[in-house]
């Protein structure tokens, strides 16, 4: 096969000595625009786990690789004059230069052509060859020339940074964050050979701005960061080899790239992206190496075991990196917004900020962490379980944070998990029964912090469905008080009501029977704020509504509110999500209205204020409210992330406690972007912006996800759903899945407690020994690492 790779980066040469080495009669050759063995950028880091995967390519390429690292395994994190160190983190640093050194004179050795100080502007030149890897970095002329067939989507990111080097050798991966007049400064910086480290210097392009660096030359700008970093530096300078920019051309903004193909055939031959022509992943997961030597790996693989089906191998390739690829970017955005917000978080505790520092692309998890370096987690446990006002068990064992209690106002809940409020469509005119009694009641049992009853109405007219329960007479009440002082008699855990009014999404079918289906027989009228049908052509239209129905709504609200407080809950939330009534007046997507109550995101709140203040006022002042929004409408011109700190705010000056932060379904146009902990991050947005404590809900579904949550600072507490319907002692399973022996279980089931804890010490030793990996590798293969 004859092939050509356009451009001699890691990808490119990587590719072709592997192919090279499967088959010497391939007529391979890279064409390089540079001359020989010149390369710009400082060091590349890989983690110890892209070494394996080299060592299994190309053991020889790998071995001179590995004697030209620079390994360290600790992390340190500086921060308003406080250092935190952890370790375990297996990373090896390299230069760049040194790296494609190795690269070419492997090619070389193993008789592959390579061209250099040769600028190829397109493929066309290589007619004869059979496949074209188009490996020519970010800026691919290639990529560009074939756009319509790649669908490159290429997203400038928010932060301005300089890829810097120094002779100061740092013994840790070093994170250091300054603050300026200007705003905040920080700085990556690690050792990849002998006497030299790599120091990137990074911050938001507003703050790159206001520092006046967009106006200094090259030498100033470094200057400026020498004096700003001077105390991590020792007194040496910074480096630029970048000597082909001037000014502050050598402050750039990442560019993330995204392919949705990357194979193009051009009519003689394909054309395949591989490395930053097809993708790039933030410097700050440092996986943009590691992911073009891995694709390299990948191709020749799927090459060699596709016989002479050049096609086949190629939709392989595709299929499995573009997955891979997938996840790296996922994180790695994680990690870019991260640091694109670094002031959201320095207010946090510095041992905290590292923290969630550490697990900011949310691939490094609580447990992960724990097998890397355990004494760190276990003091930082230990330091979380101070700041809630517990200590450590007799048994010496420290207290995840999942296990610390959480209080407000007067209401102290024993742990950081609470059982979702979940509609189960099962009520008679309103009244929760026996159903309910059992449904809430056991996972009470099953060592949940808190259960929230699922939507309970205010009205007859406020129900979504005929199934679904009320508060508003003397009957409902006294059913819901029957529940209540059985979670009190019978568990430790403590239980909420949620009211809301479904409003527009009203008088529909329970969903076995046709979600979101309007009834047969028996509608009631809809209100919203402004006429709409949730579903076009389906639902009934709901008319807008007038003062008199705000008047008369806001007073079933407080009328259920005492009634609330008289069953004997212990916590109470206002549903203004998900469509619903007064999430239809926040919404700009269903509220079109031109009085005070609409236009202006002031405006829109103004009405579900009134009710939140009017029930707050109802409600016992010891006793905690929250409220539960939707931070992202999903859709075009909705609320996004932005708006949801400033609805926060608003309801925190109203008298809210937490916010409890979901999202979507206000439009049938929504397009999610799913994933494991997906709506996380507006929980964390709200809690570190706006000051209020907070709930994350959405795809949480263990207790390492709860503790990485906890810990960090992005939640409060962690909603969790479905999981509970599957397991209604799902916190007390979980518990002995981590080997936590201090949750507390029911004395009647006491007995099953230890049989649990055995039987799930066995079957992980068995998986394990099965497996043949290392603690550590079982917990990276379990979140992607």
């Amino acid at each position: 096969m004859k092939i050509v790779c356009i451009g001699g980066g890691p990808a490119g040469l990587y590719f072709a000595l592997l192919m090279k080495q499967q088959d010497a009669r391939h007529d391979i050759t890279v064409v390089e625009r540079n001359k020989p063995y010149d390369t710009f950028g400082w060091g590349v880091v890989f983690s110890d786990q892209t070494l394996g995967n080299l060592q299994a390519a190309d053991p020889q390429t790998a071995g001179e690789i590995l004697d030209a690292f620079n390994h360290w395994d600790d992390i340190e994190v500086h921060i308003r004059c406080t250092t935190v160190r952890s370790g375990g983190h297996g990373f090896c640093g390299i230069g760049r230069k040194r790296l494609l050194n190795i690269l070419q004179a492997r090619c070389e050795s193993l008789g592959v052509k390579l061209v250099f100080d040769t600028d190829v502007q397109d493929e066309s030149r290589f007619a004869d060859a059979d496949l074209v890897i188009a490996s020519d970095g970010l800026n691919s002329r290639i990529r560009t020339k074939y756009a319509a067939t790649y669908q490159p989507d290429i997203d400038l990111r928010q932060c301005r940074f300089v890829w810097l080097g120094t002779h100061k050798r740092f013994e840790a991966f070093t994170f250091a964050f300054e603050e300026t007049e200007h705003g905040w400064f920080q700085a990556h910086a690690y050792q990849f050979d002998g006497d030299t480290s790599t120091f990137i210097v990074e911050t938001p392009e507003a703050v790159w701005r206001k520092a006046g660096l967009e106006e200094m030359d090259k030498e100033a700008s470094i200057a400026f960061c020498e004096r700003l970093f001077a105390k991590y530096l020792d007194g040496h300078p910074l480096m630029s080899n970048a000597s082909h920019l001037r000014g502050s051309a050598q402050w750039i903004r990442f560019p993330r790239v995204v392919c949705r193909t990357w194979v193009h055939h051009n009519g003689r031959q394909p054309v395949v992206l591989m490395g930053d022509a097809a993708h790039t992943a933030h410097f700050s997961v440092g996986s943009g190496t590691k992911l073009a030597l891995e694709d390299a790996i990948e191709l020749a693989r799927c090459i060699g075991r596709s016989g002479n089906d050049l096609a086949r191998a190629l939709a392989d390739y595709e299929a499995v990196r573009s997955v891979e690829v997938l996840k790296i970017q996922n994180a790695a955005r994680n990690s870019t917004e991260w640091f694109e917000n670094v002031a959201r978080y320095v207010n946090l505790p510095a041992p905290q900020f590292a923290y969630s520092l550490l697990t900011r692309s949310q691939r490094i998890s609580h447990e992960n962490l724990r097998l890397r370096d355990r004494q760190y987690v276990e003091q930082y446990e230990d330091w979380i379980a101070a700041a809630a006002g517990v200590q450590r068990a007799p048994t010496g064992q420290p207290v995840p944070p999942m296990f610390t209690p959480f209080t407000l106002r007067g209401t102290t809940l024993k742990n950081r998990v609470v059982v979702s409020p979940m509609a189960q469509y099962s009520c008679d005119d309103g009244v929760p029964g026996d159903y309910h009694l059992v449904h809430l009641g056991a996972r009470a049992m099953g060592g949940a912090g808190m259960v929230v009853a699922e939507m309970t109405c205010t009205s007859p007219d406020a129900r979504i469905t005929p199934g679904c329960p009320g508060l508003w007479n003397d009957q409902q009440q006294a059913a819901w008080t029957r529940i209540v002082d059985f979670v009190h008699r019978s568990t430790d855990a403590k239980i909420a009501m949620q009211l809301g009014h479904a409003g527009p999404k009203g008088s529909t079918r329970v969903p076995w029977e046709g979600e979101d289906q309007p009834l047969a027989q028996g509608n009631w009228p809809l209100l919203s704020a402004s006429p709409q049908q949730y579903i076009d052509g389906v639902s009934d239209w709901s008319r807008a509504m007038t003062r008199d129905d705000m008047d008369r709504v806001l007073d079933a609200f407080v009328r259920s509110t005492r009634r609330a407080a008289s069953a004997g809950f212990d916590w109470l939330e206002l549903h203004c999500a998900h469509g619903y009534l007064l999430s239809s007046f926040i919404s700009p997507l269903t509220n079109l209205r031109t009085d005070d109550y609409g236009g202006t995101l002031e405006n829109r709140l103004r009405y579900p204020l009134e009710v939140f203040r009017a029930m707050r006022e109802a409600w016992p002042q010891h006793l905690p409210m929250s409220v539960r929004i939707s931070a992202h409408d999903w859709v075009e011109g909705g609320i996004t992330p932005d708006d949801a700190v400033e609805i926060a705010r608003a309801f925190k000056a109203a008298g809210c406690d937490l916010v409890d932060c979901s999202s979507g379904q206000v439009s049938r146009k929504q397009k999610p972007v799913y994933g494991r902990m997906y709506q996380t991050p507006f929980a964390d947005r709200v809690r570190n912006e706006a000051g209020i404590a907070t709930m994350a809900v959405g795809a949480i579904t263990d207790a390492d996800q709860v503790n990485s949550i906890i810990a960090a600072g992005r939640a409060d507490l962690c909603a969790i759903a479905r999981p509970h319907l599957a397991n209604p002692a799902w916190t007390l399973n979980e518990a002995a899945k981590i080997g936590y022996g201090g949750a507390r279980w029911p004395v009647q089931y006491l007995s099953g407690k230890s049989q649990l804890e055995r039987n799930l010490e066995r079957e992980k030793a068995m998986a394990a020994q099965s497996a043949g990996l290392s603690p550590l590798e079982q917990a990276n293969r379990a979140q992607g690492v």
